[in-house]
């Protein structure tokens, strides 16, 4: 059996670069605190096993060349985006109150993991990265089950460091937005980010 793993690793890091859904995620929660910016990190790496999962068994093939389950789930992906984004403008009202009580202590990390499982579960995008894109990396000639697994874990503990990375990066924004007016802007600008690329996601044919 033989892979290109080099192209798929350098695939791989050019996808995580770009910033998606999962980056707007991540990014915000880990701006309010580190520990919930590592459970949404580890949310959407969950995500992405569902995606791997569904590929190797075939489910992703049936999504994708079924044109109505294809576009529930992109406006399912849409919507929550958008929901996401309107949420952060709903934040951005209450910058006045002390950041410690924008953090909902029972359930915070919880409901990060939710938003960053969601997040990427919902974003068709992963469903053909593993549909058309990483099988241009397997040996043909080998169990396809089994190289997709390989790959995509491999694809899962590079995602890992990279957000666990971006969370201690995104941590030191708290010192910044402890001040209302900057909090303000910032939940303003992140829950428009969240609502165009949701836009994005249910625009695209």
């Amino acid at each position: 059996m033989s892979i290109d793993l080099a192209g798929f690793l350098g695939v791989v890091l050019l996808a995580y670069l770009v910033p998606g859904p999962d980056f707007l995620v991540i990014v915000r929660a880990a701006a309010r605190d580190a520990s919930l910016g590592r459970a949404a990190a580890l949310g959407a790496q969950t995500g992405l096993c569902v995606h791997m999962c569904a590929a190797a068994l075939g489910l992703s093939v049936i999504a994708t060349r079924s044109a109505v389950a294809f576009t529930v789930i992109k406006l399912a992906g849409a919507a929550y985006l958008i929901y996401l984004g309107v949420r952060a403008l709903r934040d951005a009202r209450k910058a006045d109150i002390p950041a410690p009580e924008l953090t909902t202590p029972v359930g915070g990390r919880r409901n990060s993991f939710t938003q960053g499982f969601l997040s990427n579960v919902l974003n068709p995008k992963a469903a053909l990265f593993f549909l058309s894109v990483l099988p241009q990396f397997v040996d043909r000639g080998g169990s396809l089950t089994q190289q997709i697994f390989l790959l995509g874990a491999v694809d899962v503990v590079i995602g890992i460091v990279y957000w666990l990375s971006l969370v201690r990066v995104a941590v030191r924004l708290r010192t910044v937005l402890d001040r209302p007016a900057w909090r303000r802007r910032w939940e303003r600008a992140t829950g428009g980010l969240f609502i165009a690329v949701g836009v994005g996601v249910a625009a695209v044919e």
